[in-house]
This record gives structure tokens, sequence and C-alpha cells, in this order.
């Protein structure tokens, strides 16, 4: 193994990891309010990143705010009235189709989000295509962080490497090389989090949520209209949805294939525990870690190197293999609750 490598990739995926538990931090939300796990988070993540494309392009606020120099002003409206969007889609999909399922068995509820979840594609197709689009760039490509490493790559150059950000590069050391997009889409994820840490923590609406969340009954007899909290839940999920598709969209590029980056959101959440917000968090940045190792090239591994070829191959699925070796071990996740009940 390359392990003068593993700070790089280790530090690529952790940074790949801050998207997945901001969406994972969306699909706990749905469920702790309402006990739905669902299923359409990855359209909502593909509209709202649509969305703001289209509303940055020429055919919309290009029109008004035209040119290079007004751009930064163009993708702010984009990104506001995205999130706008959003927002009412949540209401929307609360409304009209989860509403009425209130009371109806657990599997029909699940078939409908997987419903919503094929609606809302096809309308993502009729509406804007299917052909693959370049996402207004937020962040440069051509100049990305570099950290030195106290870590010498000969020994010679021990005595010379020193950690810092940036500068020039010092030969012999081991350099991480940061891209901007990874750096800062980890940085508004957190900052994301950190905001609805908040939010539930100290606000009216926030201190609501988690009442219903613990029982709908008991918040329903103090006096909390719970239909109004399902509505604030979904409204909350639409924008966290759109902010990681922004996010995740900026650093991969926008295609329809960008609803199934929440594939990796799911592991996350279950790795975390399905009811634990710290837990959502940390399993999408483990998730994001493990696939940043398994990248990590491995041409000595004792099956050849096309056994490494395939483990390097097998991002997509690696979440789903550390899912199943907690799970194992910890089948409710490694913060999740162990409920008991009474008979």
């Amino acid at each position: 193994m390359n392990w003068q490598l593993l700070p790089q990739f280790a530090i690529t995926g952790l940074l790949g990891g801050g998207p997945i538990a901001l969406l994972a931090l969306g699909l706990v939300l749905i469920y702790k309010s309402s006990e739905i796990f669902n299923f359409a988070h990855g359209q909502m993540l593909l509209i709202g990143a649509m969305a703001t494309w289209w509303f940055s392009s020429d055919q919309a606020l290009g029109r008004i705010f035209p040119g290079e120099e007004q751009f930064a002003l163009r993708i702010a409206l984009a990104i506001v009235l995205a999130l706008l969007t959003s927002i009412i889609l949540g209401l929307v999909i609360e409304r009209i189709a989860l509403r009425p399922m209130t009371g109806q068995p657990l599997l029909s509820i699940i078939l409908m989000t997987l419903a919503l979840s094929q609606v809302l594609q096809g309308l993502t197709i009729i509406t804007f295509g299917t052909t693959q689009r370049n996402f207004p760039v937020l962040f440069s490509t051509s100049d990305p962080y570099r950290i030195t490493l106290p870590l010498a790559q000969t020994a010679g150059a021990a005595a010379d490497c020193t950690f810092a950000l940036g500068g020039d590069l010092q030969p012999g050391c081991l350099i991480v090389i940061i891209r901007q997009d990874l750096f800062w889409s980890f940085v508004i994820a957190m900052v994301c989090v950190v905001l609805l840490y908040a939010f539930f923590q100290y606000t009216r609406t926030g201190l609501s949520m988690r009442a219903t969340a613990e029982d709908h009954e008991t918040a329903q007899a103090v006096g909390i209209r719970i239909n109004r909290v399902f509505g604030f839940s979904w409204a909350i999920a639409g924008i966290i949805a759109t902010i990681g598709g922004i996010l995740i969209a900026t650093a991969s590029g926008l295609s329809l294939g960008l609803s199934v980056v929440v594939l990796a959101a799911f592991p996350a959440v279950l790795l975390g525990g399905l009811e634990s917000i710290p837990g959502a968090v940390i399993g999408g940045l483990i998730i994001g870690l493990f696939q940043g190792l398994v990248a990590l090239p491995n041409n000595d591994f004792f099956l050849g190197q096309e056994a490494a070829q395939a483990i390097r191959n097998a991002k997509e699925i690696a979440p789903y293999i550390i899912l199943l070796i907690v799970l194992i071990v910890r089948p409710d996740g490694l913060f999740g609750q162990k409920r008991i009940e009474r008979i």
C-alpha cells in the first residue's frame, strides 16, 4: 500500500463526507418528526440543484443581470429562489401526498415515497430534459489549497518538513492537495449542521418539532399542532436537500444521476442510528472517509493488481459493506436508541 498517499485520500474522503452528512441529516429529520423514511430525498436534491442552475442561466436571471461582473449577485439570487422552490415543494408533498396517508400502514407510506421519487424524477425530465449541464462554478478549480504535513517522503527531508498551510512546496515533504470546492462544501455543510442544531435547541418551532418527534400523541395533547410540524419538517428537508444538491453539483456536475448520490446517505443514517441527528452527521463523515480510503491505490494487495483495482472501483458499495459490519455488532446503529415497550 502507498502509505504516502493515505493522508491525501483520507482528507479528501472526509471532506466529501460533509455533504453526505447533511443529506443524512435531512433523512433523519423526516423520520424523527413523522416516522417516514423519505425515498424521494434524492429527487428533491435533484430538483433543487436543477432549479439553481435554471434560475442562474440566461433564460432567467441572466437576462436581468447579464455578464460575468454580476455573476455573484445572479448566483446568490438563484440560490435564494431555489431554496424558496424547495420549501414550496416540501410543503406540497406533505400536504397533498403524505397527510392523507396518516394512520395508514407503514408499508403503504413507504411505497408512497417511492412513487413520489419516480413522479419527481419524471417531472424533472419533462421540465429540464436529460442532457448533462455545467453547473455554475462557485469555487476556483485552478488554485487548490496545499497543506504540508510534518512527515517526510524521503529520509533526508525529515528535519525540514513542518506543518504549513499554503505557501511554496517543500521538496521531499508530504503535501496534501485539497480542492476548493471540496473544502468549502464541507465547511458549508458543517455550518448548516450547526445552524440546524441551534434551531432545534433554542427556537420554539425547533422545540415543538423535537417534542413531536418524541411522542405524537403527547405533543398533540399539550397543544402542539403536529400537522404544522410535519409541514415544517418537509420544508426544512427540502432546504437541506437543495443545499446538498448545490454542493455536490459544484464538485461533480449536474445530471439526472445526481439523485443517486443520496444512496450514500441511506447507509450513513442507518450507521449512525435512525433517530440520532449527531449519528447522522458522524455516519456521513465515516462513509465519506471510508470511500476515500477504498480509492487509495494498493498495488501490493495480496490477491494481485486486478483485485486491488476491483476494490478501488467498489467505491459505491463500500458504504453498504461498512454498514453491514456495524449493524452485525450494533443493530440499532452507533447512536441508535433501543426502545423497550411494556405490554
